[in-house]
């Protein structure tokens, strides 16, 4: 549950409808999974969640999206969106598909996402690394920090869940950048889960106790980022940041969305804040959320959505005639 009750700013009816634009992405994905083909996946979820986004009285502003608008035609940062009828100002943190090439494969823990909260909710985060920690809810405060070795991380962690440190499961993503990382929680005496993609799922599934994750660690993008912190910001859990500035062209990136300090180290709430809510369903299986199932005429979608003023997390499983979809999937 968040630390303090919030005032609800959404209104419940358009936070359950959050769920209707991931479910659209999913199933328009579904249709590609194991193709091989990342772009048609890609494009074919972006294009739907779109057409969804745009049948909501919303005020819509998307502030973390597919990229800046002179890369990208459909759901750049910026771009309004809504039936243009009015409602609610809103920012809007989305990854249509988080797991592209997952899903072209078929393997597992490719989703769709969406965050809504009212405007300044969201970090306006550049499309750079970021540096993460994540720990689910029902912890103290400052459990772990971004700036501890690994050791000393999940000493605290163990200690706080009561447990031992070789009982604690860490979530990190597979890269030969993180070898050294992976060695060091190995040799701290935890256990490794490693994924191949999908580090947004990952961080989420600390706060699932189904998942039976316990700590995220590593770094990815930091789009990514901002949408895991929106999602343990509804059932509060904790997260840190930082963003990783390689180069002159990244920090000139972070200047454009008015970050001056490139070492800052971000708090969960410097991500997301307010009154928040989150929707995400499954493409393919994976820790937190099966796939979707396809079968003639129609399919079965997994979805979950937190509400950040209620701490209420939903577990939703729908059932879907596709037919009612062509509009939406562009037929």
């Amino acid at each position: 549950m968040p630390d303090k009750i919030l005032k609800p700013i959404i209104d419940r009816n358009l936070a359950l409808e959050a769920v209707r634009i991931t479910e659209a992405a999913a199933l328009a994905a579904s249709r590609e999974t194991g193709r091989g083909d990342e772009r048609a996946a890609d494009h074919a979820a972006i294009k739907a969640m779109r057409a969804t986004l745009n049948m909501l009285d919303i005020d819509g502003s998307i502030v973390i999206g597919e990229g800046e608008a002179d890369v990208c035609d459909i759901l750049y940062i910026g771009e309004k969106v809504g039936n243009g009828h009015g409602g609610p100002a809103i920012d809007i943190a989305l990854d249509p598909l988080e797991g592209a090439t997952i899903c072209a494969k078929g393997a597992q823990n490719a989703v769709s996402v969406v965050a809504m909260a009212e405007r300044g909710s969201f970090l306006s985060a550049p499309p750079v690394y970021m540096e993460k920690i994540a720990v689910g809810p029902h912890l103290p405060p400052g459990v772990v920090d971004l700036d501890e070795s690994p050791a000393v991380n999940l000493r605290n962690l163990a200690k706080a869940k009561d447990t031992d440190i070789s009982e604690l499961l860490i979530c990190v993503l597979d890269r030969p950048r993180h070898e050294e990382l992976i060695a060091k929680v190995r040799e701290a005496g935890a256990r490794v889960m490693l994924i191949n993609d999908g580090d947004l799922s990952g961080a989420i599934a600390t706060a699932h106790p189904d998942a039976g994750v316990d700590m995220y660690l590593g770094s990815g993008g930091a789009a990514e980022g901002v949408l895991a912190a929106a999602a343990l910001a509804c059932v509060g859990g904790q997260m840190q940041g930082r963003l990783m500035l390689r180069n002159e062209d990244d920090r000139t990136l972070a200047r454009r969305r008015g970050i001056t300090d490139f070492s800052r180290k971000y708090l969960l709430a410097d991500m997301a804040r307010g009154d928040i809510m989150f929707a995400a369903t499954g493409v393919t299986d994976g820790a937190l959320l099966r796939g979707v199932r396809r079968f003639r005429g129609g399919a079965v979608t997994h979805s979950i959505v937190l509400r950040a003023s209620s701490g209420t997390v939903r577990s939703i499983e729908a059932q879907h005639q596709l037919d009612h979809f062509g509009e939406i999937f562009g037929e």
